[in-house]
């Protein structure tokens, strides 16, 4: 019997919603080789796992902790680190980073060496906030550097060699709801955060669900928004990118 998937916040759900109908076929016949960059505590990569070898990379102590469990019984591994855990000739065909690029000062180097570790038509899967005039405080609490406008997001990908870019807006109107309570949350908490280092580590643990009962309500009742985003493609604060190297 499978370990029960780990829980997800209410934001999460409606990026999963788009993320995983984005994700490339895999079989048991024809698994992939996925790498997760900055994986926090192990929610998603635990769903990655069912692709095949999954490796999941985490620097912060505490998310690194749970991650391991959680990946750990879906048959995934998380390496404590970052790509300095990787051997020179490690590649895969799947590279995800979701909300980890807007957390790294110079995020053009840190694509190049992503997309370094793809296999020739693989795919770079990631998601970053949307709308570069939507920066407040929530941003500012985690160690955001930016948000990203999906002309520039397009740039940036071409610039680091990757094609067949497909950008999807999510989140609209739920999204936007939650984005307000996060502001709210955060403009009382930004007086006492730390450096950008501390705030960025905090980021995967941050407002993450822990009791089961919260856990159910959120999946159950994120249900209709998850459905009703759908009929918003163009619309909402959170962005998640596709794109490919060429064979």
């Amino acid at each position: 019997m499978s370990a029960p998937l780990p829980p997800l916040t209410a934001n999460a759900w409606l990026r999963w919603d788009v993320v995983s109908r984005l994700l490339p076929p895999s079989s048991p016949d024809a698994p992939l080789d996925v790498l997760e960059v900055g994986c926090g505590q192990g929610a998603a990569g635990a769903r990655l796992a069912a692709l095949g070898r999954y490796v999941g990379l985490e620097p912060d102590d505490s998310s690194y902790a749970v991650a391991v469990e959680r990946v750990g019984a879906a048959g995934g591994e998380v390496r404590h680190g970052s790509l300095e855990t990787l051997a020179d000739d490690e590649r895969f065909d799947l590279v995800c980073a979701f909300e980890v690029l807007e957390h790294i000062e110079d995020d053009a180097a840190a694509l190049a060496e992503w997309v370094a570790r793809l296999r020739p038509g693989g795919h770079l899967l990631l998601s970053v906030p949307a709308h570069a005039s939507r920066f407040a405080a929530a941003d500012e609490l985690v160690g955001h550097y930016r948000r990203y406008d999906p002309p520039a997001m397009r740039l940036l990908l071409r610039r680091a060699g990757l094609d067949d870019v497909d950008l999807r807006l999510y989140g609209a109107p739920a999204g936007y709801a939650l984005e307000a309570a996060r502001n709210a949350i955060s403009a009382r908490k930004l007086a006492q955060a730390g450096s950008m280092a501390e705030r960025s580590g905090h980021s995967g643990r941050y407002l993450q669900p822990s009791e089961t009962w919260q856990s159910t309500l959120i999946r159950v009742g994120t249900v209709p928004f998850r459905r009703l985003q759908r009929a918003f493609p163009g619309s909402g604060p959170g962005l998640v990118v596709r794109a490919r190297l060429d064979p």
